[in-house]
């Protein structure tokens, strides 16, 4: 299994990150993708690339809570690091309007530069579109570049909508959420061939059924394999095979 979308640097992790790490290579978890924040969390995540070689993977982007008066600035940071050095995405990125609208139209800004970025770098981006899926489909339609593609990361919009984002070229990170007994992305997404679908956890959020309501962490995408596996009437091995090759593909270019 892949995780490919974990804040595994989040101070939730600080008392025992390296045992939570180990949990997940004993769960199967094979490898890791790191969403950047912001400036705050890039020492931490470079961290973990550092003491986990091969097995943690960071990308670099400004998230979209993160996009206040001083955007500009953090976003000359990530773009510095994007070019001195290779990541394999840029990430996460996109339009939250769920926690504060006030810079919707930076948000929209920085997703377009950092866009950019990554079709000059030829790697995928990561979005997290949160009450902005629509907004955010419409203008990855509007950039019109092949080389664009990537991931809606946790995807819990509808089966109009998960039809338009595999159109675009791009796959639907399914999580948590799946799990969660009163959600209908079961129902939704069942018509979206497994091709198009990699798992990750957005630990330490997100956490799926039966630990809901704790931390999250890496190990528990085993839990979102198995409703996946269960809901397709597949093994968890097949599901397995085919979102980790999906997922090796995007990242790694294997």
């Amino acid at each position: 299994m892949i995780d490919t979308h974990t804040h595994l640097y989040s101070k939730q992790f600080d008392e025992d990150r390296d045992l939570m790490i180990a949990r997940a290579k004993e769960a199967g978890v094979e490898k890791v993708f790191l969403p950047n924040v912001d400036s705050s969390t890039i020492a931490g995540m470079l961290q973990l690339e550092k003491d986990y070689p091969g097995y943690c993977y960071p990308m670099m982007g400004l998230h979209p809570t993160s996009v206040k008066e001083d955007f500009e600035q953090e976003l000359a940071i990530v773009k510095k690091h994007l070019f001195e050095r290779p990541f394999v995405a840029v990430g996460e990125i996109g339009v939250d309007l769920y926690w504060d609208k006030t810079y919707k139209a930076q948000q929209i800004e920085a997703f377009l530069a950092q866009a950019k970025w990554a079709i000059e770098l030829n790697i995928p981006i990561v979005i997290h579109a949160r009450d902005s899926l629509d907004v955010l489909i419409d203008l990855v339609r509007s950039i019109k570049e092949e080389r664009l593609r990537g991931i809606f990361h946790c995807f819990t919009g509808n089966a109009r909508q998960a039809e338009e984002i595999v159109d675009l070229g791009f796959l639907l990170g399914v999580g948590g959420v799946y799990t969660f007994k009163n959600s209908n992305l079961k129902e939704e997404i069942k018509g979206i061939s497994l091709e198009h679908l990699v798992l990750e956890t957005d630990a330490p959020y997100l956490t799926p059924t039966p630990f809901r309501g704790k931390r999250n962490e890496s190990s528990y995408v085993s839990y979102v394999l198995e409703h996946l596996a269960e809901n397709r009437g597949l093994t968890p091995n097949e599901v397995d095979l085919i979102t980790t090759a999906t997922a090796k593909a995007l990242f790694l270019g294997e």
